[in-house]
């Protein structure tokens, strides 16, 4: 017989067994919560991240440089409260001072996720042993986020705080946007901020070469950047320089003698202006510039200096109240190589754009009205032209000497800018065109009172507003065989496809219109109409505005159009300042300016062509052709006295096939010498017509009075 079983044997036995699945259970229990807790806190840093990213964009708003052609500053802009804050780019800093930055402030930057456990836990244990916080332990990361979020106490929240954003940081931007941000943000004392406006402020230049005392400087300011300005604080910022080149030493970044001779520099004992050159053709390039950081320009900084240094001179030897601008434009691309707004801040009138201001041109516009004459087939060079007296309505045009010169070929006309030619030649072209040709050429004339017509010629004379860069249009049209095409003032629109060309006038027009202008006297002291340096001839025309307000140069040469205003900017006369006396001077020597620095300046000459030798027989003699009559005498509206009783009066008019005349409707009678002569009944009202052979009448209303009434 069996034994009984041993129940308590098998019922201990299962209890250990089960102990040991919920010994087994527990483990698996721990390690599902240990895995939940972290995912629920990935989800809740990731929330986190979501819902409060970093303002980092906020830290990109920097100050605006405008470069020249090559990169070289010309101008920089403060951001808000007047700060300067330069956007830092690595590839433009001394590399020597991005290696000694690192080995300084952050030599793991490149291995840790923002945040360097071992340096926060050096800085916690020398806290613990010190008894004070003797190093912050804070990566370039860390620093950067609390530039970014400035905290003014340094609790243990607001470095948890940082550790976050230093995370967030990382995960967006790499490791050179990190760094770049620091250098456009570390405060450097004062309203500077990064290490681009330090140093400017400091060592007036941009970091790219920088000298072990100028790196140990640029390395110590953030540390403490009131405390240790070398403006105000020298002893303190020279012995932070002196620690920080001996901790380049230990890190073996230089040597022990150099860093002795860096200890003994000199440091700036002032701040430096900003630079501030072509003050107003950046503000032009500033409105277009967005957010950018940096915008380059197409203004070369050569020419530019050049045209500064000589508008300078100009309205130094004029006066106080005056002041000059000045465009320099290459004709091939437009590009705006110089622009002088004013001739110096510190004048009246130094705080305006006067190449943005209208004012009157002058007879500086007269090439046009010639090229569109000759577009036409008016007239061409050789064309015979009457200087004489003439009434076109109202307007009597005069000469600027008050004289006449009789028949003038077309080309003497303009190279002696003869007014009355010019109208005549206006008057055939149409004011209305003419005004409309400037406007299609991208310019945006001001024309005051009556549009076209007879009584719109006046703007052939400088009738209307014009700005310098209007007329820079038109003349570097002129030099590109009559196409007109926008100034262009950045070096990303020269890479852009360039906008179709209007054409103002003909090929052929533009180069006789430059030929004859090459032709034009020359400024006393001069070739004629030739450089100083030998090179090729200046097609110039100048302009003088009514009562001396306006004197005017322009001109092209070389491949480059360029234009002189010189004035006083409230408009006031300057008596006998005209343009060739106050503008071209300046304009030769802005040519000159540009020869020597443009090496390609005579090889992009305008090829020579020799002045039309005679116009084709319909040529010979220009005539007002096809215009409707003109009664020259009795002018409408005027009183005539008949002193005695049948006194008669010679009427005077002009037509193109002879006039028939009529007072109140009744034929006029002729004298023996085919003259009309007009006999009135007596006093009072009468009107008179002159009609020509294809009908077209002209007709004045005059008042005749005796000695009885």
């Amino acid at each position: 017989m069996r034994p009984y079983p041993d129940i308590r044997g098998h019922a201990a036995a299962l209890w250990r067994r089960t102990a040991r699945l919920r010994g087994h259970g527990a483990v698996l229990w721990g390690l599902a919560a240990a895995l939940s807790g972290l995912a629920a806190l990935f989800l809740t840093l990731r929330a986190l991240d979501l819902a409060l990213p970093p303002p980092i964009e906020a830290g990109r708003a920097v100050s605006l440089v405008v470069a020249d052609r090559d990169g070289r500053a010309l101008r920089a802009f403060p951001v808000e409260e007047g700060r300067w804050r330069l956007a830092a780019d690595l590839d433009r800093i001394d590399p020597a001072f991005i290696e000694a930055l690192l080995a300084v402030e952050d030599r793991r930057f490149h291995d840790h996720h923002g945040v360097d456990m071992l340096a926060l836990m050096r800085a916690a244990g020398q806290a613990v042993t010190s008894g004070r916080i003797r190093s912050g332990g804070s990566t370039i990361t860390m620093q950067t986020a609390r530039l970014l979020e400035p905290r003014p106490n340094r609790t243990l929240g607001a470095k948890l705080a940082e550790i976050l954003r230093a995370w967030q940081l990382e995960r967006r931007l790499s490791k050179d946007e990190i760094l770049e941000l620091y250098l456009t943000l570390a405060p450097y004392g004062g309203n500077l901020q990064g290490v681009r406006a330090a140093s400017w402020a400091w060592f007036g230049r941009e970091p790219d070469q920088l000298t072990p005392d100028q790196i140990a400087l640029l390395i110590a300011l953030p540390q403490a950047p009131e405390a240790r300005r070398p403006d105000r604080r020298p002893d303190a910022a020279r012995a932070a320089r002196a620690r920080l080149l001996q901790r380049m030493v230990r890190l073996d970044l230089i040597s022990q003698a150099r860093a002795l001779d860096a200890a003994d520099e000199a440091l700036p004992e002032r701040r430096q202006a900003f630079p501030a050159r072509a003050w107003h053709a950046a503000e032009t390039i500033r409105a277009g510039a967005g957010g950018a950081a940096e915008v380059r320009s197409t203004l070369d900084s050569r020419l530019q200096g050049e045209a500064e240094r000589l508008m300078a001179a100009l309205v130094a030897a004029a006066g106080p109240e005056v002041q000059a601008s000045a465009l320099i434009v290459e004709i091939e691309t437009r590009a705006v190589r110089a622009a002088v707004g004013s001739a110096g801040r510190d004048r009246a009138g130094g705080w305006m754009d006067l190449t943005d201001r209208r004012r009157s041109p002058g007879s500086a516009l007269k090439p046009l009205i010639y090229a569109l004459a000759f577009d036409d087939g008016a007239a061409a060079a050789s064309t015979r032209i009457a200087d004489l007296p003439a009434r076109f309505a109202s307007y009597r045009p005069e000469n600027f000497d008050r004289t006449f010169h009789g028949e003038v070929t077309v080309a003497d006309a303009l190279q002696h800018s003869l007014n009355v030619p010019a109208v005549r030649l206006l008057d055939r072209v149409g004011a209305a065109r003419f005004t409309a040709s400037l406007a299609q050429a991208g310019g945006t004339p001001l024309v005051p009172g009556a549009h076209g017509g007879e009584a719109g010629l006046a703007v052939g004379l400088g009738g209307l507003g014009l700005s310098a860069r209007d007329l820079a249009l038109v003349y570097a049209a002129l030099g590109d065989d009559g196409l007109a095409r926008p100034l262009v003032w950045t070096h990303a629109a020269l890479d852009e496809p360039a906008p179709a060309p209007v054409r103002l006038v003909s090929a052929s027009s533009a180069r006789e219109v430059l030929t004859i202008l090459e032709g034009s006297p020359a400024p006393p002291g001069r070739m004629p109409a030739q450089l100083a340096s030998g090179a090729p001839a200046i097609g110039y025309k100048t302009g003088t505005s009514y009562g001396y307000r306006d004197a005017w140069a322009a001109g092209v040469a070389g491949g480059y159009a360029i234009v002189v205003w010189t004035g006083r900017p409230d408009g006031a006369p300057r008596p006998g300042m005209t343009g060739r006396a106050a503008a071209l001077p300046a304009l030769f020597d802005l040519f000159d300016s540009v020869a020597r620095i443009d090496r390609r300046f005579a090889a992009r000459a305008r090829p020579r062509h020799a002045p039309s030798v005679a116009a084709p027989s319909p040529l010979d003699r220009f005539a007002r052709a096809d215009a409707p009559p003109e009664i020259l005498f009795p002018p409408d509206g005027s009183e005539i006295w008949a002193d005695e009783p049948g006194r008669g009066f010679v009427l005077s008019g002009r037509g193109e096939r002879g006039l028939a005349w009529y007072a109140d409707g009744a034929p006029v009678p002729r004298d023996a010498g085919g003259s009309p002569v007009w006999t009135p009944d007596g006093p009072g009202f009468y009107e008179l017509a002159a009609v020509d052979a294809a009908g077209r009448a002209a007709r004045v209303r005059v008042r005749v009075r005796t000695p009885a009434g």
